[in-house]
């Protein structure tokens, strides 16, 4: 193809592989638009007062957001517009929608104070996206993932608002604001934090697995605010207390030997 107006000739730029640049994968993409879905309905029902529904929202997007990266894998149609799609849902579903739901049940009596620590959490959350877009994560995640975050606002407003607590106190709405800034300073923080990639869920594993999988899940169905709540505030504390805990016990060959392969993967 030739473009006459600047005098030179393009090569191997014909219509049919113009098409193919320009198109995307069907499957993984509509999982990830699902997971923003859910995010953008999490926030209308959160301006609605519907607390509880917004929170299962919140979730259900956990669980597609979960989703679409392991079935772009096994389908081989992972792309780089498929990750920055799914950098853009995140950061709907888990990082303005819990922080609104959160704002519109407890911190609106705060003024100014409820809206700052909101804007806080929402500007942490857009930083620790970026920052995976660039670095990304390994064996572990660098400062608390997104998601986690978001089970952690979401979970505590459904459980306040399953127990009857819809109009908070003063000092619940206090103490929710300093853990959403809390939970937002957390996300851009360097304390490592488990990732759940190491476990692969392909091939044979043993029976055992299976039946506690299905017993933990028989355990989330009994009481889902409460369970989901107390899950994402351990992981969130997981983290500090590990950081700790390696302080104490001082740094070990197997430790900067990670961290030499991490180097190494990041130099890639």
């Amino acid at each position: 193809m030739s473009d006459k107006r600047f005098g030179f000739k393009v090569v191997g730029s014909d219509k049919s592989d113009s098409r193919q640049r320009r198109g995307v994968y069907l499957l993984p993409n509509l999982i990830t638009t699902g997971a923003m879905f859910g995010g953008f309905f999490a926030i209308v029902a959160g301006v609605d007062g519907k607390f509880m529904a917004a929170a299962v929202a919140v979730f259900i997007s956990m669980v597609l957001d979960a989703l679409d990266g392991r079935v772009a894998r096994l389908t081989k149609t992972e792309s780089s517009f498929g990750a920055q799609f799914d950098s853009l849902s995140d950061m709907v579903a888990f990082g303005v929608a819990p922080a609104l739901i959160v704002f519109e049940w407890g911190l609106q009596s705060l003024t100014t104070f409820g809206w700052l620590a909101t804007f806080v959490y929402m500007a942490c959350a857009a930083l620790r996206l970026a920052r995976f877009n660039i670095s990304g994560d390994s064996r572990f995640f660098t400062g608390l993932p997104s998601p986690m975050a978001a089970c952690v606002l979401a979970g505590g407003v459904w459980l306040f608002s399953d127990i009857g607590v819809v109009e908070p106190s003063l000092w619940i709405s206090i103490g929710a604001a300093f853990l959403v800034v809390t939970i937002g300073i957390l996300m851009v923080t360097n304390v490592r934090y488990f990732s759940p990639k190491v476990f692969r869920v392909k091939g044979r594993v043993p029976f055992v697995v299976l039946v506690l999988t299905t017993l933990g899940l028989a355990i989330i169905f009994a009481n889902p605010p409460l369970v989901l709540f107390t899950v994402g505030v351990g992981y969130t504390l997981s983290g500090p207390v590990n950081l700790l805990w390696e302080m104490y016990r001082g740094p070990r060959e197997s430790d900067e030997e990670i961290e030499e392969e991490d180097l190494d993967e990041d130099q890639i």
